[in-house]
C-alpha cells in the first residue's frame, strides 16, 4: 500500500488479533514480493488499488495462495464480514514482523522472540511512546513510508498515548513545512536526507518556517548517519527538538541524545536506554578498551532472546555472541562515559594495506562541499592495495561534471582527511540509489567493479 491510514489500522488490528502483519515495501519487484509473501507464510495480501495487479499476480504465484483484499470497498465488506467476537485482554498479542533489507542474502523478517497478551502489548506502546518523547502531547506527522519499521512504529507509539496522526502520501520538503506550521504539529521522524533537502530550501523560506511553528516539540532522527555540519544546521534552524536515536528492527531503540546532550558530544548516537548495554569487540570477540572501534553489541539486561528471525534459527544465532546480547551488523566504541559512535556498517568497511578505513567518515567530509548534494563511498579493487576508495557523487543543481570539479572536491577532501583516505577517484552521478528511509544500496554502486571477479572485498 501507499502510506494511508489503512496500514495503522491493520498492525493495530493484528496486534488485538493476535497475528503477524508484515508491511512490504512497494518499490521492489514482484519477484521479491512473491519471496516474501512466501517466506512469511502469508494468508491474506492487503493491497491498494494502484497495486491490484501485483498483488494479484504475486499471490497467484504463491504456494499457498494468499487472499487479496484491496483497501476501500474490498476492505469494508471483508471486516463488516468478520466475526464480532469480544475482545479478550488477557489472549496472546499479534505484531508486526518487518523484513530486514537483506545486506546477505535474502531478507528476512525480523519478530519479538516473547509473545505478550494484547493488554501488556498495548501498555507497552505507551511506556516505549513516552519514553521517546511520543507522549501524545500534539498532532504526528508521518513523513516517510510506512513499510518502513520507524515512521510507522513511532506513529503507533505516538498514538497509543493519544496523538492524532497526519499521514505524507510521500516525502515533499514544503509539503513538511507547510504541514508541520498549518496543522500544529508536535511530534515526527526525519531522516538525514530529508534535512539535507530541508536545508537546500531558500533562505526566505527556511526563515519564515522557525517563527511560524511554534509547536513543534521533538524531531525523531535516525535510520542513516547525519553529518555534524548538517545536523548542527538543522539545531540552529530548528532549535533544539532534535533527538537522535540508534537501532534497528532487531532491537528497537538502543541509545537515544538530544540535541543539547549532542551539542556537548557532536558525532554520538547517544547512551544506551536503562533496558540495554552497548561495548564493542575485537575479531576475536573480547570487549574492547573504551574509544576503541569494533563490532558494537547490545545486550538486553532481562532479556536472553530479544527477536528472532522468521524461520532461520541459523541466523537468529549468529546474531547473538550470548544469551541476551546481539549485534545488527555497525562498527563503532563506546567511550568512557558511555557515549555510542558509529563508524560505519561492517559490509562497507573498505580494507586497503591492511587499514581498515571507514566510508561514512569520508561522506560527511565530502558532503560539506557546495558542489555536492550526494555522495557515497565504496572500496574498488586495486592490485598493489587489495582495495582503494572510490567516491560516486550526485552534483547539487546547476553544477557540471568535469575533471576540474573533481579535483576540487578531492582537494578539498584532502584538506580535511588523512592521505590514505582521500578518494583516488570520483564517478558522477546522475541520482545515487537510496530507498525512502534515506540508506545507501552501496552494492549497486560497487558491483560494477567486482563483477567477474573471484572475491567482492
Amino acid at each position: 500500500m501507499d502510506n494511508r491510514v489503512e496500514v495503522v489500522e491493520l498492525l493495530q488490528g493484528a496486534i488485538l488479533a493476535g497475528l503477524w502483519v508484515t508491511p512490504i515495501n512497494w518499490h521492489l519487484a514482484p519477484e521479491e514480493v512473491e519471496y516474501i509473501v512466501e517466506d512469511s507464510g502469508a494468508r491474506v495480501l492487503f493491497s491498494d488499488e494502484r497495486f491490484g495487479a501485483t498483488a494479484r499476480r504475486v499471490a497467484g504465484a504463491a504456494s499457498p495462495a494468499p487472499e487479496v483484499i484491496l483497501a476501500g470497498d474490498e476492505l469494508d465488506r471483508a471486516l463488516a464480514a468478520a466475526s464480532d467476537a469480544p475482545l479478550d485482554p488477557t489472549g496472546p498479542a499479534g505484531g508486526n514482523m518487518i523484513y530486514t533489507s537483506g545486506t546477505t542474502g535474502r531478507p528476512k523478517g525480523v519478530k519479538r522472540a516473547a509473545q505478550p497478551t494484547v493488554e501488556s502489548a498495548l501498555a507497552f506502546q505507551r511506556r516505549y511512546g513516552e519514553a521517546v518523547g511520543l507522549g501524545g502531547s500534539g498532532p504526528h506527522l508521518i513523513t516517510g513510508p510506512m513499510y518502513h519499521a520507524a515512521p510507522l512504529m513511532f506513529a503507533i507509539y505516538d498514538l497509543s498515548n493519544g496523538a492524532p496522526l497526519l499521514i505524507m502520501p510521500r516525502w515533499d520538503e514544503r509539503a513538511c513545512l507547510d504541514t508541520i506550521r498549518e496543522r500544529e504539529v508536535a511530534h515526527t521522524h526525519l531522516v538525514p536526507t530529508m534535512f539535507v533537502r530541508l536545508l537546500r530550501l531558500p533562505e526566505e523560506e527556511r526563515g519564515r518556517f522557525s517563527r511560524d511553528a511554534p509547536c513543534l516539540e521533538l524531531v525523531l532522527h535516525g535510520a542513516a548517519p547525519v553529518s555534524v555540519q548538517v545536523k548542527k544546521r538543522m539545531i540552529e534552524w530548528w532549535g533544539e527538538i532534535l533527538v537522535e536515536y540508534w537501532g534497528a528492527t532487531e532491537g528497537g531503540v538502543n541509545t537515544l541524545i538530544a540535541s543539547a546532550e549532542w551539542l556537548a558530544h557532536e558525532g554520538s548516537v547517544g547512551r544506551a536506554l536503562p533496558s540495554f548495554e552497548v561495548f564493542s569487540v575485537d575479531a576475536n570477540k573480547r570487549r574492547l578498551p573504551a574509544g576503541e572501534i569494533g563490532d558494537l553489541y547490545c545486550r538486553h539486561k532481562t532479556l536472553d532472546k530479544v527477536f528472532e528471525y522468521h524461520g532461520d534459527e541459523e541466523k537468529t544465532a549468529a546474531a547473538f555472541l550470548e544469551p541476551g546480547v546481539f549485534t545488527i551488523g555497525d562498527i563503532g566504541s563506546v567511550d568512557a562515559e558511555g557515549y555510542v559512535y558509529l563508524a560505519d556498517r561492517r559490509s562497507n568497511t573498505i580494507i586497503s594495506g591492511g587499514v581498515n578505513i571507514y566510508p561514512a567518515e569520508i561522506e560527511f567530509v565530502l558532503q560539506e562541499h557546495a558542489a555536492v548534494v550526494d555522495v557515497g563511498v565504496f572500496g574498488v579493487p586495486d592490485e598493489e592495495w587489495g582495495e582503494s576508495v572510490k567516491a560516486a557523487v550526485q552534483l547539487a543543481p546547476g553544477q557540471t561534471p568535469s575533471p576540474e570539479l573533481a579535483s576540487e572536491i578531492l582537494a578539498f577532501a584532502r584538506e580535511r582527511l588523512a592521505g590514505y583516505k582521500v578518494p583516488r577517484s570520483i564517478d558522477f552521478e546522475t541520482e545515487l540509489p537510496r530507498d525512502t528511509s534515506g540508506k545507501l544500496y552501496i552494492r549497486r554502486l560497487r558491483a560494477r567493479y567486482w563483477r567477474g571477479r573471484e572475491r567482492q572485498i
